[in-house]
């Protein structure tokens, strides 16, 4: 069914994300509202990709489920992540390390963007968030935490290990080395928004000059934030190496974070009371990734430099996880820009990442549109700009086609599932 030539799906998920950005205190009603009227809609007018009725549902959810219990078991285990480093007084100890103006603010993007890659961009920007709460005595300009999903996103663009779409990239046959040029337009965007970003967070509310007296470092709480994210770190790395298709099989990444968790519990015990909150955050993200699931997109775009551009913007309000599966199976992109592009481009709305979901389940302030788009502007500007560079330093070399020499083909929703999506 379409209206005006467009797929009705299409018109029932942009409805959904206006909802979002219109109606910011009740994301999650809305979010959820749209997945259900999306899946009965297909379930009783559409398929999934050529599977009718609920059998096709379910044959999605199959397919995606790992991609989801990924998300749910990082989202939920970084937010207790982020609480056993804020009350480890490390952030505490911050003042004496960082300049006492703006560039202070600067130099803690780059420190996120620095953590990013090599850890997952949930993880770092939960950790930047922390920081900034102690840091800025809990004002945080919408701008400066735009910038820290930014620095989250950024920092993970060019490493293979520090974002989900980079690894998908590594394991269909793309080498570490193609992902790493991402890094020239990140590093320009980082300088753009970080300098702004710092800038108005020092006009604000300017940055502790001095930690408190008598500070003491809380070491058995922050062994456990270590332990947490060594456990990710190793869980992606070995096994992206040695068994990708247990990765595709089963959520190993979000389940080693969880186990780190309960295994230290006596050391220092989490605080569980976060987790409700946490959880309607994470099911909101969860149902906005059903909801692009659901869509009818077979292919993108011709592959050009146009239309890499292209998948940063879409990819503030769309997937970017299918959008990059789709890339690799339709190849001719240069990667390093489609790894910049769709590792970066969701940092322009708050729930165009997985970062500024979590970010933003603790700082519900960011949960508006039009307040994210007018404090952190110089996110999108600095998108340009970095592409801009991109093309100016390297210039756009595609490729026809990757390899796979770490696992079978990737497929996406809009195919008949067969194989797991890494």
């Amino acid at each position: 069914m379409t209206l005006a030539g467009i797929p009705l799906d299409f018109i029932l998920f942009a409805l959904t994300l206006l909802g979002v950005a219109l109606f910011h205190n009740h994301t999650l009603f809305v979010a959820v509202t749209g997945m259900i009227v999306i899946a009965l809609y297909k379930i009783l007018f559409g398929d999934f990709s050529g599977v009718t009725g609920v059998h096709g549902l379910g044959t999605l959810l199959a397919h995606e489920w790992v991609t989801l219990g990924n998300l749910l078991g990082l989202l939920l285990g970084f937010a207790l992540l982020a609480d056993h480093f804020e009350r480890s007084h490390v952030t505490d100890m911050l003042p004496n390390y960082l300049p006492d103006d703006w560039k202070g603010g600067f130099l803690l993007l780059v420190l996120i963007a620095v953590i990013s890659s090599f850890l997952d961009n949930i993880a770092a920007a939960m950790i930047g968030g922390a920081m900034a709460h102690v840091l800025y005595r809990g004002k945080v300009h919408v701008g400066f935490l735009a910038a820290i999903v930014a620095a989250s996103n950024a920092g993970g663009a060019g490493s293979v290990v520090g974002d989900t779409t980079t690894t998908m990239m590594w394991i269909a046959g793309v080498r570490p080395g193609q992902v790493f040029e991402a890094y020239v337009g990140a590093g320009v965007a980082l300088l753009f928004f970080g300098t702004i970003a710092a800038r108005q967070q020092q006009a604000y509310q300017p940055i502790m000059k001095d930690n408190p007296r008598g500070v003491k470092l809380d070491l058995p709480r922050l062994g456990v934030v270590a332990l947490m994210l060594l456990a990710a770190i190793f869980t992606n790395i070995t096994l992206n190496i040695h068994r990708p298709d247990l990765l595709n099989e089963w959520p190993l990444i979000g389940l080693s974070v969880w186990v780190a968790l309960l295994v230290t519990a006596g050391w220092r015990t989490p605080t569980w009371s976060l987790l409700p909150g946490a959880f309607r955050g994470s099911v909101f993200l969860l149902s906005l990734v059903m909801c692009a699931a659901m869509m009818p997109v077979k292919a993108l775009p011709g592959a050009s430099w146009p239309s890499a551009l292209g998948l940063g913007f879409v990819s503030a309000v769309f997937d970017n996880i299918p959008l990059t599966a789709l890339a690799l199976r339709q190849g001719g992109y240069d990667w390093g820009f489609v790894a910049y592009a769709v590792g970066f481009g969701g940092s322009m709305i708050w729930f165009g990442s997985s970062a500024g979901v979590a970010l933003c389940n603790m700082y519900h302030e960011g949960r508006s549109v039009g307040a994210w788009l007018k404090g952190g502007w110089h996110v999108a500007v600095g998108y340009v700009l970095g592409f801009i560079a991109l093309m100016l330093v390297l210039g756009w070399e595609p490729e026809a086609d990757v390899g796979t020499p770490h696992a079978a083909p990737i497929t996406t929703h809009s195919e008949p599932a067969q194989t797991n999506k890494p």
